[in-house]
Order: C-alpha cells, then sequence, then structure tokens
C-alpha cells in the first residue's frame, strides 16, 4: 500500500504489496539491478531460471532483436542451486519484498529435487515451474504441452514443498486453459502466463538462420495481445490467481492483463529497455485507483468479463 492507495494483492497465504513483478530471465538475479530500482518497492521479483547443475547455455548468435520484440535462445543459461545459494542469495539479504524462483529440469525428478533443497529456504517466498522444458523420458517433449504431465509435476513438487508453486505455461498449445485447469488439479497456488512464443529470424545475406539454435522464444510487446488473450481464456476456467506475463512495457498493458484476469503481473523484456520501468508501471496503478475511485486494485481483476 501505498500512502492511501491499496495495491496489495494475495496468493495463497503469501501477500504482496504491490501486483508487479520482474519475468525470470530479465531480472538477473535481482542483484544486477539494485543501482537502477529500489527492490523493496516491487511487490517481488523472479529469479533467472535455476536448475540443479550449472547450466552454460546455448552458443552464440542467442539474441535478435525483431520489431517490438526480441527473439531469444539463451537456452536456460545459469549458475545452478549450489552456487546461487551461496553467491547470489545472501547479496539479497534482507530485503523487504517476495524472492521467488523459477525452477527447470528435463525430468520430473530434477524439478521435485530443487524443489526440496529450496524448501529448506525462507528467503525463498514461492517456486516458479517453467514446464517449458523438454522431458527426456518421454523423447523430449515439452512438459508444458501435455496436461497429465503438467498434473504429475505439480502434484510431484506440492508433495515436498509447502511454498506456494506457480506453474508457468507455455503458449505454444492448442488450448493453454486446459493445461491451466490440469495445473490448478494437480495442486498449483497459481499460473504464470504467457512464456515466450516460439519464432525463427533468417540471416538473408548467409542464407541460414540467424540463431545457432534455429529457433528462439519471442518476447516483447508484439506477443501482448496473445498473452492478454489466454490470461483471459484462463481465467474463465480456473479459480486459482493468474500472473500476468508478456509484452508489458506500459502501463495500459498492464492494466490490460489486470482486467482481463491477472492478479498479478510480470514485466519482462521491457526491463532491458527501462531498468525503471517496472516502478514507473507501479506508480500508474496508484494513480489509476485514485483516479477511478477505488478502494483496492484487486476490483479491476477480470473486471473485462463483464
Amino acid at each position: 500500500m501505498a500512502g492511501n492507495v491499496n495495491l496489495t494483492v494475495k496468493l495463497g497465504s503469501l501477500i504482496f504489496k504491490n501486483p508487479v513483478l520482474t519475468a525470470s530471465g530479465t531480472f538477473g538475479y535481482g542483484v544486477e539491478f539494485e543501482r537502477y530500482v529500489d527492490l523493496n518497492r516491487l511487490g517481488g521479483f523472479v529469479v533467472k531460471g535455476l536448475s540443479l547443475h550449472e547450466k552454460r547455455g546455448n552458443r552464440p548468435p542467442r539474441i535478435v532483436e525483431t520489431p517490438c520484440g526480441m527473439l531469444n535462445a539463451i537456452g536456460l543459461q545459469n549458475v545452478g542451486i549450489d552456487r546461487f545459494l551461496e553467491e547470489k542469495l545472501p547479496k539479497l539479504a534482507g530485503l523487504n519484498t517476495h524472492i521467488i524462483a523459477n525452477i527447470y529440469g528435463t525430468e520430473i525428478e530434477e524439478f521435485v529435487r530443487l524443489a526440496e533443497i529450496l524448501e529448506g529456504v525462507p528467503e525463498i517466498s514461492a517456486l516458479e515451474v517453467n514446464v517449458s522444458c523438454p522431458n527426456v523420458s518421454k523423447g523430449g517433449a515439452l512438459f508444458g504441452k501435455d496436461p497429465d504431465m503438467v498434473y504429475v509435476l505439480t502434484a510431484s513438487i506440492k508433495k515436498v514443498s509447502n511454498k506456494s508453486v506457480i506453474i508457468k505455461l507455455t503458449p505454444n498449445v492448442d488450448d493453454v486453459a486446459f493445461i491451466a485447469q490440469a495445473a490448478q488439479s494437480g495442486g498449483a497456488d497459481a499460473v504464470s502466463l504467457i512464456n515466450t512464443i516460439t519464432g525463427m529470424v533468417i540471416d538473408v545475406k548467409e542464407k541460414k538462420p540467424l540463431l545457432a539454435n534455429k529457433t528462439g522464444g519471442l518476447s516483447g510487446p508484439a506477443i501482448y495481445p496473445v498473452g492478454v488473450r489466454m490470461v483471459y481464456e484462463v481465467y474463465e476456467k480456473v479459480k486459482i490467481p493468474i500472473i500476468g506475463v508478456g509484452g508489458i512495457y506500459n502501463i495500459d498493458v498492464a492494466l490490460q492483463y489486470i482486467m482481463a484476469g491477472a492478479t498479478l503481473i510480470e514485466i519482462g523484456t521491457a526491463n532491458f529497455v527501462d531498468p525503471t520501468i517496472s516502478v514507473q508501471i507501479i506508480k500508474g496503478l496508484e494513480e489509476f485507483v485514485i483516479e477511478e475511485g477505488l478502494d483496492s486494485i484487486s476490483e479491476l481483476v477480470g473486471i473485462a468479463h463483464g
């Protein structure tokens, strides 16, 4: 709450001072943005995706700018859970905001082990589970495309973790609401959507895909109408909170996500353009609540459904 403006929202047992988070992969481990943003001003932030072991990611080139966005194939490069706990997390000590760990693995057992390790880490408020990962035992099929896999994965993590569990959904499916329902049935406390949309850019001089990985994930303002539509669809099918993410670059788009049904939002690619954008959007939400004469930001969640 800022002054008399009530921006607080709830996700499970967690209370957020405002609904603005920063998205995994766009905000480092938090410490990288401390000189630009007062981290305590945020509702929370999601750290760069963590795996059991350090990962170097894909070979370059792995980022290319596109109209109204960017295509990336970083390959989930990260320091691994042990180095994160030893080197990164201590630098975040004393913060008055929620730190959310994004986790991923190639098999259910890896996700479960990460959840077990983080269960004993009080500084981590919640887990965001990246289901846009290949399941090795299923021949490389993405967890997030199979509702049965999403259900089993979610239920397996909930068995070992008392933290709030957020399932981050891929948009590269026919019916994202059906996948969200599977996450809810598995015990998820919330879902976040959308992750990046698969795309490709071709270097016309070299006559081949520009990214070494050939394809990458499209993010940025270009994808926000897809994200808003999917949040709207999911809101009508599940009862758990939704975190809206994808192309949020100003207050107008942030409000669209909230009105479509998002309880919280995540700012992603816009952090690269303006590291202070999250604080600007928080101020914009405060001003909008005052202008509309609302008692709480929560009154706007899902209002577009009539």
